[in-house]
């Protein structure tokens, strides 16, 4: 079994086809803490040319900034003072505790991936999660996908392994059961890629919704709909 992560050795030294879907951009995970007065919801923030993600950890923020793909040098040399002023302006209200990012050691880059292998096994080995299929931090539904497929897993491949090995017909289950979901997950993230995170890290000029993406969002059934998504997928397992 291989669930070792997007840069699965085991995945590599089993010479499995990897299908590389492309991401527009990495991202920039630090720690900034919370203050009683801040705002206590995940909060998602947007300005020209930056794209900020804030998630309530108690005491803390943990914050993702999203930059272009490979522009992390380019940022060092701006200096650490430049990308302070960078987070002070698409969030206002932590610029009395951005010197708490002394150093670009306390800044950590996350190099987003978004591939799945075309075939998930080999005789004797099988991959899921990370491995099988890497996803982009988009809606942060990796983990979720991972859990399924575990679970899957067990589901499909418990009661023959009670009897011994099993063999590739059994692993090509597993795949058929999770392909799909991962498949429209990812194209889901694709589309969030293109149409919103591109253009706003690609802009000169403030960025706002669509009219229309604006008016569904005030809809309770629409805004139902994307969390069920992020929540539960396309296609949720369960122990059996």
């Amino acid at each position: 079994m291989a669930a070792d992560g997007r840069r699965s050795v085991i995945r590599e030294k089993a010479g499995l086809e990897v299908l590389d879907i492309g991401a527009p951009m990495d991202v920039l995970w630090m720690r900034v803490s919370k203050h009683p007065s801040d705002p206590s919801q995940l909060l998602g923030r947007i300005e020209a040319g930056q794209m900020l993600v804030m998630i309530d950890r108690g005491d803390y923020w943990q914050c993702a900034y999203l930059i272009p793909k490979g522009s992390l040098e380019r940022l060092k040399q701006e200096g650490l003072q430049a990308f302070r002023a960078k987070l002070a302006r698409v969030a206002p209200f932590l610029g009395d505790r951005l010197e708490e990012l002394q150093s670009w050691d306390d800044i950590k880059l996350l190099t987003v991936a978004v591939d799945r292998l075309k075939q998930w096994y080999r005789p004797g080995l099988l991959c899921i999660g990370d491995a099988a299929h890497a996803m982009s931090p988009a809606g942060g539904v990796g983990i979720n996908l991972a859990i399924q497929d575990a679970i899957a897993t067990a589901n499909i491949l418990g009661p023959g392994l009670k009897r011994g090995p099993v063999g590739p017909e059994q692993l090509a289950l597993v795949q058929k059961r999770r392909e799909w979901p991962t498949r429209m997950t990812q194209r889901l993230q694709v589309l969030l890629q293109n149409r919103l995170i591109t253009p706003v890290l690609n802009s000169t000029q403030p960025v706002s919704p669509p009219r229309l993406l604006r008016w569904l969002a005030q809809q309770p059934l629409f805004r139902r709909i994307p969390a069920r998504l992020v929540g539960i997928g396309f296609r949720p397992e369960h122990v059996r």
